[in-house]
């Protein structure tokens, strides 16, 4: 069986307004908090409670001062509450409306709508282009697994190798000698593979190999090369070429696309994540060429989070300047910006801000600011702060609207009259020249010839 819901549209002190009644089933819907500016749509015919929850569910992401009750009410006593409704609407509620229209800064007082001195911090930051982060590597060490490349510089030392040369007659300084017969140095990985030992030992192929597989290659080829017995090597790589084959310490771009750009170790996608989330990603992608990365994520700059300031040119169309958004933006603190400099000359000072709703409700809040109270009388009420897409709408001055109007009109009316003057002095000083005739060369009694018929 339906019942009958009932919209008690009230200010925020409590008075009345007006009531309608739509059949809805379902259970009690608490009250909501809908925008003072927002227009509620009509919602008629039988409708599921969980649309009817959805709806609220989102209009009620405004901040606002009006209050919508909503009852239920079984059909018996649906008449009496709608006399009861149009009463109240046609009484004592209507000196609160009536009040309220007069004085729309009273309503914004009491609503809780963020400004000057009552300040609420942002959502969490969400990556978008075209945001630029820095990222830096606290921990790029390649991987045991990564195998060795040409160019690589590889640290040897080897024991159990051929015995060092005496001095002796025959030999009285055999430094050079026993420096080839000694592996205790830093190699360079040839173009070819190989790692150069010196003339005794000869060159050992380590491209492609893994530190503990190039160690054993090397012993092999020292124990085959100098027929040794049992040479013991250790193979390990310098600091500098331990870190990952390229530097992660620098600033890069969200791109259009949403990914940001790691090199030689590729893309990620990065686009609506947070920091931490950003910071997972990018660790997660390093994790396949590094061993146990750890990335330091920041924002350099934020590019992609903006409030713009649209200015009214009084009838010569709009011009319109976004600023990025900090954090801590007001009505004032946006007009001082160097790039806008205060109001400007056609302004009207009738300002007001569009907070943009939910996509697809086809709903914003428009909230009006009075400029004189908050620059001369230092009043904070409608000095908002502003969110990412507000936009401040800066009305131009009517009389300055209707001069740049009138002047569009009278401009091509100005020109064909000084076509039509041109053409007509033109003329003129033709007909004053000598033997000059127009029209019935024998004249008649009419206009006697030439330009007198004018």
């Amino acid at each position: 069986m339906w019942s009958w819901r009932v919209h008690l549209i009230a200010d925020g002190n409590g008075g009345g307004g007006f009531a309608s009644l739509r059949p809805l089933a379902g259970q009690r819907i608490p009250p909501i908090l809908i925008p003072a500016e927002t227009t509620i749509p009509t919602i008629k015919g039988r409708r599921s409670l969980s649309t009817i929850e959805t709806i609220v569910s989102n209009i009620s992401t405004f901040p606002g001062i009006v209050f919508m009750r909503t009852f239920l009410i079984s059909r018996p006593f649906a008449g009496v509450l709608l006399v009861a409704g149009c009463l109240m609407a046609t009484g004592c509620a209507s000196y609160h409306a009536q009040r309220l229209q007069r004085d729309p800064l009273e309503r914004i007082s009491g609503s809780g709508v963020p400004r000057e001195l009552e300040m609420a911090s942002l959502p969490i930051y969400r990556v978008e282009p075209p945001d630029v982060l820095l990222l830096q590597a606290v921990n790029n060490i390649r991987p045991e697994s990564d195998v060795l490349r040409a160019g690589d510089v590889l640290i040897i030392q080897g024991t159990n190798l051929l015995p060092l040369l005496p001095i002796d007659e025959d030999n009285p300084d055999p430094t050079i000698e026993n420096q080839w017969r000694t592996i205790n140095s830093e190699y360079l990985v040839q173009p070819d593979g190989k790692v150069d030992l010196g003339p005794v030992y000869g060159a050992a192929k380590v491209a492609g190999l893994t530190l503990n597989e190039a160690k054993k290659a090397v012993e092999r080829h020292v124990k085959n090369e100098a027929r040794l017995r049992e040479p013991k090597i250790a193979v390990s790589l310098p600091p500098d070429v331990l870190r990952g084959r390229q530097p992660i310490d620098g600033t890069v771009l969200v791109r259009p696309d949403g990914t940001i750009s790691l090199g030689i170790y590729g893309s990620v996608h990065v686009a609506g994540m947070t920091l931490d989330e950003v910071k997972q990603a990018v660790e997660e992608l390093l994790s396949q060429h590094l061993h146990k990365p750890e990335i330091r994520v920041e924002i350099e700059e934020f590019n992609s989070k903006e409030f713009y300031i649209i200015i009214d040119q009084g009838g010569l169309g709009d011009e319109i300047i976004s600023l990025p958004i900090t954090g801590n933006d007001t009505i004032l603190s946006a007009m001082a910006h160097p790039s806008i400099g205060g109001l400007p000359d056609v302004s009207s000072k009738r300002i007001w801000v569009a907070r943009p709703g939910p996509a697809g409700l086809g709903y914003a809040q428009t909230m009006k600011v009075d400029w004189r109270a908050i620059t001369q009388d230092g009043v904070t009420t409608t000095n908002y702060q502003l969110f990412p897409n507000d936009r401040i709408f800066i009305k131009a001055d009517d009389l300055i609207t209707l001069d740049n109007v009138l002047g569009k009109i009278q401009a091509p009316i100005e020109r064909v009259s000084s076509m039509l003057l041109i053409s007509w002095s033109t003329l003129r000083r033709i007909a004053v020249r000598p033997g000059a005739t127009f029209g019935n060369p024998g004249g008649g009694g009419g206009g006697g010839g030439g330009f007198g018929g004018f």
